[in-house]
């Protein structure tokens, strides 16, 4: 089958967390034989901060990883869908795709596209943003994939979309897997590892309480990555006696992964209230790469995990240092919390599964209907243009 992608972009992860589900699910669809053309626009974000930040090495980096994976990039302009889309069988669009682009497609399908068409919302902004979500026109979109049920049932309620399911994010597992390197590296060991962005300035208090509070009161070996981070914000982990290493790109997550004891979630609060069940990305790959993971509070309403087995929830500064100290003191709960962890996402929630689930959807969906002929006035001429 050939696939075509639409998303913001693929070899940027630059504050882009999207881009390490949509690189694995591309890779597991090329290693089952379906042809794969991603899409991205030209000047993007995410892209655009990266290269101003550290130039173009960091492409090069993700092509010899993602040796397989390439993104075409595209301006709104010039976009030529007839050319674009011709001969494609499934088409998914990421929702962080312009608004203008998410319609012309839908008019592409609506005007004889013979594909399946689907709508691919991996964020919080159906909750948190209703007006930028209700402006796509989803009419002639077969459907909606959504990160959880919460934002599935927004579609559906709110009439969005004709049809609307939950399919989460998984861990790419041909990547992202334990790695035992220390010995031969001869690397040090530190205890605990933070990957996640400062961003705007709003997660300050649930920074300080579930990273900077238990690292300083626990004088803890600490190493933190991520972008956005403003000069106090890095004065603030550096008063808290943790190390500051700048952006990582995700492919990278399992080596530093093997070289700490322990990890963290940091869920943003009002998404985590909102998005009950919705587990991130970064949990994913964590427990994939076979580390202790302990999350602040965070509600698994729709049992991804197994909370205590699989990883240990901190419902307040003062619980994630005891657990903390716990896994850092306890080998054989650090162990069996790797362990747990691990085999649960290999069990349910890599790359593989989740290609496994939209097959089924397609099946669900079933064979594109056929155009009715429409029968047209002998005066009527038309200028093909998408």
């Amino acid at each position: 089958m050939r696939f075509v992608m639409f998303c913001h972009s693929l070899v940027s992860d630059w504050n882009h967390g999207n881009a390490h589900f949509l690189r694995g699910l591309c890779s597991e669809l090329i290693a089952r034989g379906h042809e794969v053309v991603v899409y991205e626009p030209r000047r993007g974000w995410s892209r655009a901060n990266l290269e101003a930040e550290h130039g173009r090495a960091p492409l090069a980096d993700f092509a010899r990883c993602y040796h397989e994976l390439a993104s075409i990039a595209y301006d709104r302009s010039t976009l030529d869908l007839s050319v674009v889309l011709d001969g494609a069988d499934v088409v998914l669009v990421h929702e962080w795709t312009d608004h203008s682009v998410v319609r012309r497609i839908g008019q592409h399908r609506r005007d004889g596209g013979r594909y399946r068409l689907l709508f691919h919302d991996t964020h919080h902004r159906a909750v948190t943003d209703e007006r930028a979500m209700a402006a796509y026109d989803l009419s002639h979109y077969d459907g909606v994939l959504a990160l959880g049920n919460v934002v599935r049932d927004l579609y559906r309620a709110r009439g969005w979309a004709q049809h609307a399911w939950t399919w989460h994010e998984a861990a790419d597992v041909r990547r992202f897997h334990p790695v035992k390197t220390l010995k031969k590296t001869g690397l040090r060991r530190g205890e605990l590892v933070w990957i996640g962005n400062w961003g705007d300035g709003r997660r300050v208090a649930e920074i300080e309480e579930f990273v900077l509070g238990p690292v300083r009161r626990l004088e803890l070996k600490a190493r933190v990555y991520g972008v956005r981070y403003s000069d106090r914000a890095l004065f603030q982990l550096y008063s808290a006696g943790a190390d500051f290493a700048g952006w990582l790109p995700n492919f990278k997550m399992p080596a530093v992964f093997a070289r700490h004891a322990v990890t963290i979630h940091v869920p943003h609060k009002p998404h985590a209230d909102a998005l009950p069940g919705v587990p991130a990305i970064r949990m994913f790959e964590a427990l994939a790469c076979g580390i202790p993971l302990v999350s602040g509070r965070w509600n698994d309403a729709e049992g991804s995990f197994s909370p205590g087995r699989d990883h240990l929830v901190a419902r307040g500064g003062a619980a994630m240092q005891r657990h903390l100290r716990d896994v850092l003191e306890d080998p054989a709960l650090a162990q069996s919390l790797a362990e747990q962890g691990l085999a649960t996402v290999r069990d349910r929630h890599t790359c593989a599964h989740r290609v496994d689930e939209l097959f089924a959807i397609l099946a669900e969906l079933g064979p594109v209907p056929a155009m009715k002929p429409v029968a047209l006035p002998q005066s009527v001429f038309y200028e093909g243009h998408p």
